[in-house]
């Protein structure tokens, strides 16, 4: 039996620099970014006092009257309600006034068949009652914790809503509850990988026939007090605080770290014969998936980058390309890299090395860019949103640059599309992204354009 084809139907995100998708891709070709000081807490006496957050966001704008039971979710639980609702609407299922699968009036969708699979993060503590807590069950004269103290306090200042949204399965049970969806759920933790890998894994669930719909993507804030000391204390985050604008710098030899950003991207994608047969508009086709461990250090990535290429490779080999054949015409095989490109010393470097490991001779001709040099690091929702980005370059011939790009470091010597978009005239019908996480993750997913 030849291979399902896996091919995206619907799209959404929730980023820094907007939710929609297309006034969102008009922004990051014209070279703006989301970076600013930070609001959501008070951060001055942080080493890193930016941040790229999402403003004024609103889950009212998105889910109608229904938003209500979801007013004390995490904010990554609603971004992900927001953005799986776009996709949604875009994946012409339904309004936002529609009724879940199964319901009456719903589409012809059997919701036993259409699951979920997220790369969600965890959500933040609840900082007052663990510091009110803590503080009334420390015994000073003891020098210990009083724990029955502690736990009289913290019984009074919990709640059971708190708790359940700091685990990283409460945005996937709030996705399958809001729309009904009975199929194959996961939910995977992989650090920065997380958002291209349940993708992968979504449509590796769809290939071998386990689902015909999967609503699938990335959903993460870590843009609070533990989240940003935890970078902070991995000296990992830029500390650019005299020019926060200028802080996400890819590949530029003065890059001193990644911005922490948020957001969510979220993907309706679905079995090709399933989306022909209900007349949906698919805008790409997922071609290839790889995943892999550099099996190195928790702190440090393969210095080599050998474990990035093997994923790429998979990605490629599972598309059928070539990485060392360039197309009849003379184009090399993937005309866009969105590189993972976070904008630390090491990541930059080290993915450059694994580039040129995967594509040989070819690997400067095919433009390399990040997008995190406008939008921030998504963290978890990092994957997905930049594989929206390479969908939206596929429909538009353009390729998104990589700003603040004003001393290349002699390290990071392929195309890096310094500052301004790029226009192809059409000719990207393939795009390779990737996202590698904290502890040796790897994951890369190619997109091509869909031909019938």
């Amino acid at each position: 039996m030849p291979e399902k084809r896996v091919v995206i139907t619907g799209m959404g995100w929730i980023t820094p620099l907007g939710f929609d998708v297309d006034s969102v891709w008009a922004k990051l070709l014209s070279g703006m970014t989301a970076v600013r000081p930070l609001t959501r807490f008070p951060g001055e006496t942080f080493a890193t006092s930016f941040a790229s957050e999402v403003r004024e966001f609103e889950l009212f704008n998105f889910l109608d009257h229904r938003a209500a039971r979801y007013a004390e979710a995490a904010v990554g639980s609603r971004f992900a309600l927001a953005a799986a609702m776009q996709a949604w609407v875009h994946a012409g299922l339904g309004s936002h006034l529609g009724p879940r699968l199964g319901e009456e009036g719903s589409p012809d969708i059997d919701p036993r068949r259409f699951g979920v699979y997220l790369g969600a993060g965890e959500g933040k503590i609840d900082l007052p009652a663990f510091a009110t807590s803590t503080h009334a069950g420390w015994d000073p004269e003891a020098r210990s914790l009083d724990v029955r103290a502690w736990a009289e306090t913290a019984g009074a200042s919990y709640t059971r809503v708190a708790e359940f949204e700091q685990e990283p399965s409460a945005a996937l049970s709030h996705v399958a509850r809001e729309f009904g969806l009975r199929g194959p759920v996961g939910n995977c933790v992989t650090a920065c990988a997380a958002g291209a890998q349940c993708v992968g894994e979504a449509a590796e669930l769809i290939r071998r026939g386990d689902a015909d719909l999967m609503l699938t993507g990335g959903s993460h804030s870590m843009i609070h007090p533990l989240g940003m000391s935890g970078f902070i204390r991995l000296t990992a985050m830029s500390t650019r605080s005299d020019d926060p604008t200028t802080a996400s710098r890819p590949f530029d030899s003065t890059r001193d770290g990644f911005v922490m950003g948020e957001g969510a991207g979220m993907l309706v994608i679905e079995d090709l014969e399933h989306a022909r047969a209900r007349g949906a508009n698919i805008v790409a086709e997922i071609a290839g998936y790889g995943s892999s461990a550099d099996a190195y250090r928790i702190t440090d990535i393969d210095p080599e980058g050998e474990g990035a290429a093997i994923a790429m490779r998979a990605a490629l080999q599972q598309a059928g390309i070539d990485p060392a054949e360039r197309l009849d015409d003379g184009r090399p095989p993937v005309q866009w890299i969105n590189a993972h490109g976070t904008g630390t010393q090491e990541n930059d470097a080290i993915e450059t090395k694994a580039v040129k490991l995967t594509f040989g001779e070819l690997a400067g001709d095919i433009p390399f860019t990040s997008v995190k040099s406008m939008l921030g690091h998504l963290i978890q929702a990092a994957g997905t949103v930049e594989l929206i980005t390479c969908v939206k370059a596929i429909e538009t011939g353009w390729i998104p640059p990589t700003i603040n790009l004003e001393s290349p470091d002699p390290r990071c010597d392929l195309d890096a599309v310094p500052n301004e978009a790029r226009d192809t005239d059409g000719r990207i019908d393939t795009c390779l992204s990737n996202s590698f996480g904290f502890g040796g993750q790897n994951d890369s997913v190619c997109i091509t354009r869909y031909v019938p």
